[in-house]
């Protein structure tokens, strides 16, 4: 049964005053059917003269029956993580660059938009995960990703050194630039570069793939979703390492700290335009079939 959707949340992209524009187009069509328009309040810092509620983004995930994002993919990914715990449907209005998440061009955005508030629409559950860093026993950080979590060295060409186990069983003692543990969402991202698999972005499986790996028979392996898996840092002395999420959120790790990182028990949900193709977006977005 298609969703009712009476509030409508709007984020722009942080510090990006371009999204002006489409944040008036979309507030005045949306309250002209009638609708209640609630404008995040770090956007609203962006778009003088918008006449719309502020709310902070707690208060768009408890008020909110959909909330649009307008940037990239980059913007997207913030806020799942921001709102996941309320699963509220998120729609990406795409003006940033790639656009595996943001979807909707600017230029088709009211139409789509139109279509959606009619019942038009395919609404996707993604898995996020959550990740724990312990130091001598005690959780001292944390974050969610929408996209991978990723250990990496980041100040010296030295190779770092972690066992990895996967419910308990050791996997293997990795030596390689670092290792990312990606969501089928994010198996376009780093992952892919890294020569990671594609997967079917609504599987719950989790990916592991290693940076630049020592031993070139390393490859990528792919784990149940509900698996745990466990990373302990064994040498970094000479290169130092952090923790990133989604490549926005950086973790300081120190030698012998735990890393835990398992599903989040809550989901991020999508909407995407009724027409919406998973393989036709990758045939676009990878120029696949395209001559050289």
């Amino acid at each position: 049964m298609a969703r009712v959707f009476r509030c409508i949340g709007l984020i722009g992209k942080f510090g990006d005053p371009n999204v002006g524009a489409t944040i008036h187009a979309l507030s005045a069509h949306l309250r002209q059917r009638g609708l209640k328009v609630l404008l995040d309040e770090a956007t609203a810092e962006l778009v003088p003269g918008h006449g719309l509620d502020i709310a902070e983004r707690s208060e768009l995930g408890k008020q909110c029956d959909l909330v649009i994002v307008i940037g990239g993919d980059g913007t997207l990914l913030n806020a799942a993580r921001s709102l996941a715990n309320y699963e509220v449907p998120l729609l990406g209005v795409n003006q940033g660059r790639l656009g595996f998440l943001a979807d909707i061009s600017p230029d088709q955005m009211l139409e789509r938009l139109d279509e959606i508030l009619a019942g038009q629409y395919i609404e996707e559950e993604r898995l996020l995960l959550h990740t724990v860093i312990h130091r001598k026993g005690q959780p001292v950080n944390g974050s969610d990703a929408f996209n991978d979590v990723v250990l990496h060295k980041w100040n010296a060409a030295r190779m770092i050194e972690f066992d990895t186990r996967i419910d308990g069983q050791f996997v293997n003692t990795y030596r390689s630039d670092g290792l990312i543990v990606a969501t089928p969402t994010g198996s376009t991202a780093y992952a892919l570069s890294s020569d990671g698999p594609i997967l079917y972005p609504t599987l719950n499986v989790i990916v592991l793939v290693p940076i630049c790996p020592h031993t070139m028979s390393n490859r990528p392996i792919v784990v149940d979703g509900d698996s745990q898996i466990e990373i302990t840092v064994r040498d970094i002395a000479q290169s130092g390492a952090q923790l990133t999420c989604d490549g926005q959120i950086n973790l300081g790790v120190l030698e012998g700290d735990l890393i835990k990182i398992y599903k989040k028990h809550k989901r991020a949900r999508l909407i995407h335009p009724a027409n919406h193709d998973y393989y036709e977006m990758l045939r676009a977005k990878l120029h696949w079939g395209e001559k050289l």
